[in-house]
């Protein structure tokens, strides 16, 4: 069963403060995990989820949300979350974001990526509206949270960085889509390669383009 504070819900300023973030973690033993997804909204490919445990004595300068970041700013955070935080990370392929639905898919990935810590958080802060179902640890949503929240932060670059590595990969398995330049988002070279080849196996079916893609000339 998800545990979720309704009255006493940490209080977070409107952006990162590592003054109020070490003191949330200190009320918790060092234990505050931070949550957050990369890939929602892309046609192809999985969505990936992190799960980070920040070290308040070692945390790295310039952690923000990863969409306000350069892509080399973010290569050279992952690298220091990951060698100084605990993390984890946990994915939801494009079968089963069909089969669940998006939402229910990255918050099934969420309580995955939780669960994969070394330690038990004590505490988890989940970017977005949603504190996920199945969550065994006391949890709390905070809207606009990885431009908030230090350890969200770190979740959302690590869930980038992750993904973006992934569907470079991809590309080089299924050649001719563009992974590697769009990463699965729905461009025009993207929509025209679909046109062109159809639908992959690691599209996902349930995306509008990518059904009517699939059913063009039938």
């Amino acid at each position: 069963m998800t545990r979720t504070p309704s009255l006493f819900d940490l209080p977070f300023p409107d952006s990162p403060d590592l003054t109020t973030e070490r003191r949330h973690a200190s009320t918790y033993g060092g234990r505050l995990c931070g949550v957050d997804e990369a890939g929602r909204g892309p046609w192809a490919g999985p969505v990936v989820t992190a799960a980070v445990v920040l070290d308040y004595d070692n945390v790295p300068e310039g952690l923000d949300d990863s969409k306000k970041l350069s892509e080399a700013k973010r290569e050279e955070l992952f690298e220091q979350i990951v060698s100084s935080a605990l993390v984890s990370v946990a994915s939801a392929s494009p079968a089963s974001i069909d089969r669940l639905n998006i939402r229910a898919a990255t918050l099934a990935a969420m309580v995955r990526a939780v669960n994969g810590l070394a330690v038990t958080p004590r505490y988890v802060l989940v970017d977005g509206r949603d504190v996920p179902p199945g969550l065994t640890r006391p949890g709390q949503a905070l809207v606009k949270g990885d431009g908030r929240c230090l350890c969200i932060a770190a979740a959302s670059i690590v869930a980038k960085v992750t993904r973006d590595r992934m569907m470079v990969r991809l590309e080089h398995y299924v050649p001719g889509y563009g992974f590697d330049q769009h990463k699965g988002y729905g461009v025009p070279r993207h929509q025209a390669a679909l046109n062109e080849l159809g639908p992959s196996p690691h599209h996902r079916m349930s995306f509008k383009p990518v059904r009517l893609a699939a059913h063009k000339g039938e």
